[in-house]
């Protein structure tokens, strides 16, 4: 095979394979997540929280990270899924949008943004326990 028909398969894959990637649209400027009260537990563990380094940059559905809106990175749930973070500590919980991929460090379920951070008392913690929920 020579190159220039490898090149063009190669970059005919490369095209197809983007056109398949789904972006969700980020929530309506202020409106809040919501999550039913019934919701179901669907994990335990530890949750995080990113901010000022990662404003402004893109997350992995595309959409522009803002540290002030109620979202969150979780390694498998799908982008645009809405659930509701119980912080054990202080019992408090926001609903937060799935928009990003990780925590990118062993033992943690979920980073939340600033804002779901402050909302369930987590930015002077840290890490904290916390339930994960949905409808």
């Amino acid at each position: 095979m020579s190159f220039k028909p490898a090149f063009t398969l190669a970059l005919a894959t490369v095209l197809w394979l983007g056109g398949c990637a789904t972006q969700v649209p980020p929530m309506p400027e202020g409106e809040e997540p919501s999550v039913a009260p019934e919701a179901r537990e669907i994990e335990r563990g530890q949750a995080s929280w990113y901010g000022e380094p990662f404003h402004g940059r893109r997350t992995a559905s595309g959409e522009i990270f803002n540290m002030n809106e109620l979202t969150a990175a979780h390694k498998t749930l799908p982008f645009g899924t809405l659930v509701r973070v119980r912080n054990q500590v202080t019992g408090q919980e926001v609903a937060v949008r799935i928009n990003d991929r990780g925590p990118h460090v062993r033992g943690r379920v979920i980073d939340l943004s600033r804002a779901a951070a402050e909302r369930i008392g987590l930015i002077p913690l840290g890490v904290a326990p916390i339930v994960l929920l949905r409808d």
